[in-house]
């Protein structure tokens, strides 16, 4: 097999073999704790602008299909596995990651310590990195990561989002509620949560402004995951801060940053971030602790929101950094992990009940 070789910023070097497209990648290097889920990962939008380690290390026994992408094609820039599955084994698989990976121009490498490597993030934190085929000089790579964009300060929503509006699936005229969702580069099993909920989803692309998002009278506004820095996304944060105390706002992710920022508040970058599917939470008015799914980089300093407008609803028990928030007066509320995504299984699902709630009154 062709040779590969992962350099980090900090000159941390691997060497291994290449399980996808060939050539070169680059980009914020993560890891992420899952077991399962690769392809979900794979198609994230959350992911534009990172390289993703997978820490479970046999991966891709299950083949791929055409069902569980969360969206029109793979984001990531890179894949690092420890060892890629040479055998397919499922009744609903359709091709091998491999060949998934090559088709849609993924350079991935395999045949590395990723123990290793994940403890090097944890302890140095996230790192700008590049996976390359294409050379084996070390001075080379390194130079090539470290003159290559970061994540802080860059807008990556405007690669990921639609083009033009557009509506998710069947929509009945029984759907109780009629909803416009921002794409920030959002999931597809959010739109099956929302529709799942009684809801007409009406998808609009990031660069929507306000007055066109009250074009549609819609019944509420629904912000979607995404990749980058919050702050960079400045239109996005003018939007929603023109929106507020117009709609009921419920926001998952990247959705629920730019709340915190059109509020007036800051966001921060995590040393490594969160990036898995077994993060524990705990929902502070009922005590009980959610097993969640979780993919960002970037968190909400509650604390720098004028006049404490934001109600602190959600903690993460790893860091205790905050994981979803509500208006004391508006009909407004989000979450910073993903309660479609189902690890728990549906330890969180009652927060699209929660946004009906807030429309129907």
């Amino acid at each position: 097999m062709t040779k590969a070789f992962l350099c980090l910023e900090d000159n941390f070097l691997l060497e291994g073999e290449s399980i996808g497209s060939e050539g070169e990648a680059f980009g914020e290097v993560v890891f992420n704790t899952s077991m399962t889920g690769y392809q979900e990962i794979l198609t994230d939008p959350s992911y534009k602008g990172q390289i993703v380690t997978m820490t479970y290390p046999h991966i891709g026994n299950y083949g791929v299909n055409e069902e569980d992408i969360e969206s029109r094609k793979p984001f990531v820039e890179g894949f690092v596995v420890k060892e890629l599955s040479r055998i397919t084994s499922h009744y609903r698989a359709q091709g091998s990651l491999k060949d998934y990976l090559t088709r849609y121009g993924i350079v991935g490498i395999q045949g590395v310590d990723t123990r290793a490597l994940t403890k090097h993030l944890r302890t140095h934190g996230a790192k700008k990195g590049i996976i390359s085929t294409t050379t084996a000089d070390s001075q080379i790579l390194l130079k090539k990561t470290q003159a290559s964009p970061g994540l802080v300060g860059r807008d990556l929503v405007k690669e990921v989002t639609c083009e033009k509006a557009y509506v998710w699936g069947p929509q009945e005229k029984a759907a109780r509620y009629h909803v416009v969702a921002m794409d920030y580069g959002i999931k597809q099993n959010i739109l099956r949560m929302l529709t799942q909920a009684g809801c007409r989803v009406t998808v609009v692309p990031a660069a929507a402004t306000a007055e066109e998002v009250l074009s549609y009278r819609p019944d509420g506004l629904f912000l979607s995951n995404g990749p980058g820095d919050p702050e960079a996304v400045t239109y996005a944060i003018e939007t929603v801060r023109n929106l507020l105390g117009k709609l009921p706002i419920f926001g998952i992710c990247l959705g629920h940053q730019i709340l915190g920022l059109a509020f007036g508040g800051r966001t921060f970058k995590l040393k490594f971030g969160h990036h898995g599917g077994n993060h524990p939470v705990l929902h502070l008015t009922s005590q009980k602790v959610e097993i969640t799914a979780q993919n960002h980089g970037f968190c909400v300093d509650i604390d720098s929101i004028p006049n404490q407008e934001m109600v602190l609803t959600h903690i993460n028990l790893n860091d205790r950094t905050v994981e979803g928030m509500r208006h004391k007066k508006l009909p407004v509320f989000s979450v910073q992990y993903h309660p479609e995504a189902s690890p728990g299984p549906h330890d969180a699902r009652y927060l699209f009940g929660d946004f009906i709630k807030v429309m129907a009154k």
